[in-house]
């Protein structure tokens, strides 16, 4: 585009420019229909408009006339963009050029967020412009100001543009819809249509970004959740739901900021927030290998369906999301990320792991005698000898060794057996084979020594067991109810699962020894295990190449039933993890925040303070969180502040947090709407005036009541 000016003459003030179109820009789009823009630029601008052909003649004030000419060139940029031009259009380039920004009102009109269905999403103002850019460089964003200026409509723009670009795998969407939580509950109808008036704009806008066909899909599938602040604040389990620690699990309900807790890696990670849910309705959650926990229906799990598995993807879910589709076809359908392994500190102990496990399986620890063993494989009875420093094994048998001390007669003394000291230290002297147990201080101990007592114990009263064309499992068979469930413990500390069943002693064959029958005295429980690639599960060299020759498969956890529990008192907790998993009961791997999701948080102006501190620490590691509202219209019960208010005085000043105001100027609405907001501010400006004006002196004082004069 061309420009022409003419100086001005003699005293006169005013210039004249001519502008020359290219001919490759459409006059009519320039101009608009019945020279609507036209009519918009001899309005907006204190100078004459002539026009002829492609050559537009300006004559007026040199400001007035380079402002003019600026319009027509921002104008001609926009519609070699392919962008159509309207009233509306003209009507904000004028806008900003009238702010005196440094920015070019086509750079700001043409930037594209998101298309579909051959419609483009831009900002539409310079503030509109700066509050998606920040939403860009920062975490969190605040997005404040009146009504219809896309706040909300952008922040959803750029979300599923986020979605789409693979940044983010969810996209949440939630507003402060203050009845739905307590008081709707007398209305007629489900959940949903209780609530889907209060959320109707979040439909609306994502009906216009995303193909409608789709959404239902995406929603079922968790990839898209709509629901109100109050719902999603329920992440939670009860009070007393185990959650494991570096010493062991304690109670949900004892755990306070900057407590340790162990993740989903086995490594340590602090408590970074605390949040009572209060009475909430809980279910059990029951897994294939028989562990359970209990958790709120909007607790979150991260799983894996079989076509996640293929594309080597996960899904976050809610309990309540999963109870109708636990099954696809006759298999499961929803499989739990398992523990890596407990990263737990290492303790001393009186005895060596391996050892104990060699006692706990075929020895006799009840301390009335010598302390022995009985084994038909010299290789384990070398193996303990080995491990107890100052002990040997004495043959008192084919298969039967006394474990002797050596140094047990010095001098004409008799010196305590080791062993028996240490056993009674442990609290297993007097424990027969259906009282045996796995000593705490072993169990709470670091891997090496749990790896080593189970192996110990597979050594013994366990073993590999083959079947053509499958990986190897491991079967271990003991008659302690106790030291089943410890070796259960000990398995799933390690990353594996144990399945276990009981053979009990009615009913049985006896077995035969030397020719004799031998009747069953006690149950028989039976562990079916799987442990993780890089674990050694036997020292046994013949059962070690037994299990090597296959390999030990793959340990999987599924989630076998959902079943309702009562109500109980609830919390979540957020943790440090970068996967915001945590290890809660039986080594169940489950978690409460969001990670790698796109957090809208709508009519934020309605929120408490305290609703405001629950909501933003629920983000999570690759997380955005946009927060919306217009601080003029809250609508809380009287005495309660808005969190939006609060929270402008607490994360001003926050690094990676940022608080974008728009204003009526950026209502992108109905033309009249930026009118009416525009006309509340100035009301609004006066009024603060009038209100702050002092009392004039000598004035007449306060007006009385002819009534009320004497």
């Amino acid at each position: 585009m061309t420009h022409s000016s003419h100086p001005p003459v003699g005293g006169d003030l005013r210039t004249r420019h001519t502008v020359v179109v290219p001919t490759s820009v459409d006059m009519v789009s320039l101009l608009g229909p019945g020279d609507e823009h036209l009519g918009i630029l001899e309005r907006s601008f204190d100078a004459e408009v002539h026009v002829r052909g492609n050559r537009i003649t300006l004559h007026g004030p040199p400001a007035e006339v380079a402002l003019a000419e600026r319009l027509l060139d921002e104008l001609v940029t926009i519609i070699r963009t392919g962008q159509g031009v309207t009233g509306e259009t003209v009507e904000r380039v004028v806008q900003m050029l009238r702010a005196e920004t440094t920015e070019r009102p086509a750079d700001v009109l043409s930037l594209d967020i998101l298309s579909n269905r051959g419609r483009s999403i831009r900002p539409k103002t310079l503030n509109q412009k700066r509050y998606v850019e920040a939403i860009d460089r920062h975490t969190v964003t605040f997005g404040i100001g009146p009504a219809g200026t896309g706040k909300t409509y952008l922040a959803m723009a750029k979300a599923v543009q986020a979605l789409q670009s693979k940044d983010v795998n969810r996209i949440i969407l939630t507003r402060p819809a203050v009845e739905a939580g307590e008081r709707l509950g007398y209305l007629p109808g489900t959940l949903s249509e209780k609530i889907d008036p209060y959320l109707r704009p979040l439909y609306d806008a994502l009906h216009d970004m995303i193909d409608p066909e789709t959404i239902p899909k995406l929603m079922a599938a968790g990839t898209i959740e709509v629901a109100p602040l109050a719902y999603m604040r329920g992440r939670a389990q009860p009070l007393d739901a185990q959650v494991l620690t570096p010493d062991g699990f304690v109670d949900m309900g004892s755990l306070e900021v900057g407590d340790l807790v162990i993740g989903r890696n086995g490594m340590p990670t602090p408590v970074l927030g605390v949040y009572p849910q209060g009475e909430k309705d809980v279910y059990r959650v029951a897994t294939s290998d028989g562990a359970s926990t209990v958790a709120c229906g909007e607790h979150l799990w991260t799983v894996q369906t079989p076509d996640d598995r293929r594309r080597g993807t996960s899904r976050t879910l809610e309990t309540q999301d999963m109870v109708d589709g636990l099954r696809q076809g006759h298999a499961h359908r929803y499989e739990l990320p398992l523990l890596d392994f407990a990263n737990l500190p290492g303790r001393a102990v009186p005895v060596d792991p391996y050892a104990l496990g060699l006692l706990l399986g075929d020895g006799c620890i009840t301390t009335r005698t010598t302390p022995s063993f009985t084994t038909a494989d010299p290789e384990l009875a070398r193996a303990l000898e080995a491990a107890l420093p100052g002990i040997s094994l004495v043959a008192k048998g084919e298969y039967d060794f006394v474990l002797r001390h050596d140094d047990g007669g010095r001098g004409g003394l008799r010196i305590a057996n080791p062993v028996t000291t240490a056993l009674r230290e442990l609290g297993l002297a007097g424990c027969t084979s259906s009282t045996k147990f796995v000593p705490d201080v072993y169990k709470l101990n670091d891997a090496r020594t749990r790896i080593e007592l189970l192996r110990g114990l597979l050594d013994t009263d366990g073993g590999p067991v083959t079947q053509d064309g499958r990986t190897c499992r491991i079967q271990y068979t003991t008659t302690s109810a106790r030291l089943r469930d410890d070796v259960v413990w000990l398995v799933r500390s390690l990353g594996g699962v144990a399945h276990t069943r009981t053979r009990p002693t009615s009913g049985r064959r006896p077995g035969r020894a030397r020719g004799r029958d031998v009747h069953y005295r006690h149950d028989s429980h039976v562990l079916d295990i799987r442990l993780p690639a890089g674990w050694t599960p036997f020292g046994l060299s013949r059962k070690s190449a037994k299990y090597d020759a296959t390999g030990g498969g793959r340990p999987m956890r599924f989630i076998e039933s959902i079943e309702p529990a009562g109500r109980a008192e609830t919390m979540c907790i957020q943790v440090a993890a970068e996967d915001s998993l945590y290890v809660t009961d039986d080594f169940i791997v489950t978690h409460n925040t969001l990670n790698d999701s796109f957090i809208i948080l709508d009519e934020a102006q309605n929120t408490s303070p305290e609703q405001m501190k629950m909501f933003l620490p629920r983000l999570g590691f690759g997380s955005k969180i946009v927060v919306t509202g217009d601080v003029t219209q809250v609508d809380l019960p009287n005495g309660t502040k808005s969190g939006l208010r609060v929270i402008q005085d607490i994360l001003d000043e926050v690094d990676d947090i940022s608080f974008q105001r728009l204003t009526g100027q950026d209502v992108v609405r109905h033309r009249l709407v930026g009118r009416i907001v525009a006309a509340y501010d100035e009301f609004d400006a006066r009024s603060s005036t009038l209100q702050a004006a002092p009392e004039p002196r000598g004035g007449r004082g306060p007006r009385t009541d002819r009534r009320d004069r004497p």
